[in-house]
């Protein structure tokens, strides 16, 4: 295709921002690989890709919260370091997080100048920042008194604030990290407006979003990155929602586990008509049987994890039911969900799967003390260590006893004592939200022969994963969820990465091809 007479005049300037070579690691992990990609002037540039592609290391690195291992930043053709946030915004590189970082008690002025105060006599000039506030709000079309508090805002509000701040320190490069994940439609397209009114005043905005539809409403450019490298660019015409997912895809999947398919025994979990907190507008409906694996796809913020957290217990249900093994169950907190054979491995499992001060045994029989007592007052120390003894040889735990803290385990170790400790409990139904995050290729194998195994023993096995290669390889169906809702259920013969992430992100094309 032939440039426009914009992008040649552009070619022939020296990119506002410029990214040449940079790499970064993390304990022997690389994120970003030769990374490489240059911004212009007033320019909506997107960055897009899959979970883990390395965009917010990236984004990271240019806002002074991460320094690259290798590379070079150059602005306005100069080489530049930034090694902290303040001299990022120094240089006019300011990050929008996905999570507003305001303070909700102070008033929309005081977070436009918070740690900025202009004062007099020693006192905080609160006149000056009400009226130099004004200006800013002014700029990103907010009709708002400064004197508001932020807690009285709606997260559209709070977000165009985030902006007006951004801009009182004069960015002239705005990062916006998944800047419409909670906004309305009207908000999203408010913002929309304040974007294409900064790109004509000249402030450049590098774009992250999985919403490919408002990549292309937005973006002059795309960068794509896959496993932490360069995938591929668009130019304005290129831009289509098929190009963008060619490139964010396309993986050899031949390295990974085949699923073993069996035919599925009677149903064991019926999600009916079940709303969570977090998506209280979308009703999912699915049912899974004994013996199947059911993989959920979907990117992040489509409500996975809250899907499995409801289903769980730890969050209540707006409505609907869910049954087990045809009991309805009355999910009060996650105990009930215990009762009922219901065993969650989360994504995050120093945070919310271990105890990292104690030993492997402990933390195996962390689930089951309260109901193995004896006399209901002691625990019954010969049932958890017989437990232990059977996750740690079973699972090839890897560790010199069962005293051993898991905190000195490898990731793939620590990973296989929270999946032990709920397979003592022999459950019917295993969730599992992210189960090979962080572990080896070899801690990866042995996990998936774990849920064979319990496939094989009957037990209806749904898990969460971000990985394409290993949605596609393990799973007898995919359900894929985008915004709360189920997009579309995959039978396995339907199953490739074009297909899932048509759906993760919304075509209604691919969504009525398959029903």
């Amino acid at each position: 295709m032939n440039p426009t007479p914009s992008e040649t005049e552009a070619s022939d300037q020296i990119p506002l921002l410029e990214i040449r070579g940079v790499t970064k690691r993390f304990s022997g992990v690389t994120a970003l690989n030769q990374v490489s990609l240059s911004v212009a002037a007033g320019e909506v540039h997107a960055v897009i890709g899959e979970n883990g592609a390395g965009k917010s290391t990236l984004m990271k690195i240019l806002a002074g919260v991460q320094r690259p291992d290798a590379g070079t930043l150059c602005l306005d053709g100069q080489p530049i370091t930034i090694p902290s946030v303040q001299k990022a915004l120094e240089l006019g590189i300011a990050l929008i997080h996905q999570e507003l970082n305001l303070a909700d008690n102070l008033d929309v002025a005081s977070n436009i100048f918070l740690g900025r105060e202009p004062s007099r006599l020693g006192w905080i000039d609160s006149k000056t920042i009400r009226l130099g506030s004004l200006q800013y709000l002014k700029q990103v079309g907010l009709d708002i008194e400064p004197t508001v508090k932020v807690s009285e805002l709606t997260i559209g509000l709070q977000q165009l604030v985030e902006i007006a701040k951004a801009l009182s320190v004069d960015a002239r490069i705005l990062i916006m990290d998944e800047p419409t994940s909670s906004l309305s439609q009207r908000e999203t397209d408010a913002l929309f407006n304040v974007i294409r009114d900064l790109k004509n005043q000249g402030v450049t905005i590098i774009y992250i979003s999985h919403r490919l539809t408002e990549i292309k409403q937005l973006a002059d450019r795309v960068t794509v990155l896959r496993d932490g490298e360069n995938a591929g660019s668009l130019r304005r015409e290129e831009i289509t929602h098929d190009a963008m997912v060619n490139l964010m895809i396309g993986r050899d999947i031949s390295q990974f586990y085949a699923r073993k398919t069996k035919p599925a025994l009677e149903p064991v979990l019926d999600v009916d008509s079940v709303r969570t907190s977090t998506w209280p507008r979308h009703p999912v409906n699915f049912q899974i049987r004994g013996g199947e694996i059911v993989g959920i796809g979907g990117l992040v913020g489509a409500g996975r994890t809250e899907l499995l957290e409801t289903i769980f217990g730890l969050e209540p249900a707006v409505s609907g039911s869910i049954v087990v093994c045809g009991k309805s169950l009355k999910l009060r907190s996650n105990r009930d969900a215990i009762n009922a054979g219901i065993a969650l491995v989360p994504e995050d499992r120093k945070r919310a799967g271990l105890i990292l001060e104690m030993g492997v045994r402990k933390n195996i029989g962390l689930p089951g003390a309260w109901r193995q007592r004896i006399g209901q007052v002691f625990l019954n120390r010969r049932q958890e260590k017989s437990d232990s003894d059977k996750m740690i040889h079973e699972m090839n735990i890897k560790t010199p006893n069962d005293s051993q803290l898991v905190q000195f385990l490898s990731g793939g170790n620590q990973q296989k004592v929270v999946i032990g400790k709920w397979l003592a409990m022999t459950p019917r139904v295993l969730l599992l939200d992210e189960p090979t995050r962080g572990v080896d290729i070899g801690a990866k194998q042995e996990i998936y022969r774990l849920m064979e195994e319990q496939a094989e023993q009957g037990v209806a096995v749904l898990f969460v994963s971000s990985e394409m290669e290993e949605i596609i390889s393990m799973s007898d169906r995919v359900l894929v969820m985008h915004e709360g809702r189920l997009a579309g259920e995959l039978a396995r013969d339907q199953l490739s990465e074009e297909s899932i992430m048509q759906l993760a992100t919304g075509s209604p094309l691919v969504r009525s091809e398959i029903k």
